[in-house]
């Protein structure tokens, strides 16, 4: 079982566990602002199911009919996230007014805010690992797991001052407006996580910098060509797709066009791991005077 694989896993047994524990502090409670921090340990639970799916489906080699390979599994299961959070607002946001309308008196409020504060805590440590594992193993799908348990986190520390309020107030309709905002917040994290996947899945661009350093990779690396240009990159989950054209003397021989362009892709490789390059190789008359310019 690779990193990705384990770490997807984890995030299904951690969900398990803080889901019972939240449920438990709206049992003991009857609070909804509680209550509404369960519902979306549900859509944790379902979208770490859902990421753990895709990440073994990206991991897949390609094949004849996939023949990029599957790394875009793992943005479908950011954008399911995304679409899951949606949903979980709305029942939220259900309970919510329910609650606004008939206020209610909570029960063992102190034994329901602990057991919620612990779950806090285990959510938190897991998002942390999650943010910082998944951008190094360039895995769209743990960063959006590990970015929703981060909104998970505040919304739950923002329950708990609401709960607080409540009981210091006596106003119990706080606990339903406090619901209410939960609602509101994971509504916007869940079109945050939806708005970075479907980028993923237009292709776009990888980030300036890293495009800067393709280039000077390109730069540095192709000594004996004239330039390179057209120069296009795209993320796929953990793999980066570059292509460009690469324009030699006209008279250089075929082995030699080539020399250049294993030169060139090792060291892209070693640069931008999992990167996937194509390289078309142009005689010289093809130059656009643009481009990447091939230090000597």
């Amino acid at each position: 079982m690779n990193g990705k694989l384990k770490l997807a896993v984890g995030s299904l047994i951690l969900g398990c566990v803080v889901l019972a524990l939240k449920t438990l502090a709206w049992w003991l409670t009857g609070s909804v602002a509680l209550l509404s921090d369960a519902l979306e340990s549900t859509v944790n639970l379902a979208t770490a199911f859902a990421a753990l799916v895709a990440i073994n489906i990206a991991s897949r080699p390609a094949d004849s009919q996939h023949p990029f390979g599957h790394h875009k599994a793992e943005f479908f299961s950011a954008v399911l996230e995304g679409v899951m959070i949606i949903v979980a607002a709305v029942f939220i946001m259900h309970e919510a007014w329910s609650g606004f309308m008939a206020p209610r008196v909570l029960e063992a409020p102190t034994e329901g805010l602990a057991i919620n504060a612990f779950a806090t805590v285990l959510n938190g440590a897991w998002a942390w690992v999650l943010v910082r594992q998944g951008r190094a193993l360039k895995s769209p799908a743990l960063v959006a797991d590990g970015k929703h348990l981060w909104t998970d986190v505040w919304t739950s520390a923002g329950v708990a001052v609401g709960v607080l309020l409540a009981l210091v107030t006596g106003w119990w309709v706080l606990d339903s407006i406090m619901a209410a905002l939960v609602a509101v917040n994971i509504l916007w994290s869940g079109w945050v996580v939806m708005r970075t996947s479907l980028s993923g899945l237009m292709d776009e661009s990888v980030p300036e910098e890293e495009l800067g350093r393709i280039r000077e990779v390109i730069a540095a690396n192709a000594e004996g060509a004239v330039e390179a240009h057209d120069l296009r990159t795209r993320h796929a989950g953990s793999a980066t797709f570059v292509e460009f054209h690469l324009v030699v003397p006209g008279e250089m021989t075929v082995f030699d066009a080539h020399e250049i362009c294993d030169r060139v892709e090792h060291a892209l490789h070693d640069a931008v791991p999992e990167s996937r390059v194509t390289i078309h190789v142009e005689p010289e008359h093809k130059s656009k005077h643009q481009g990447i310019v091939v230090l000597d």
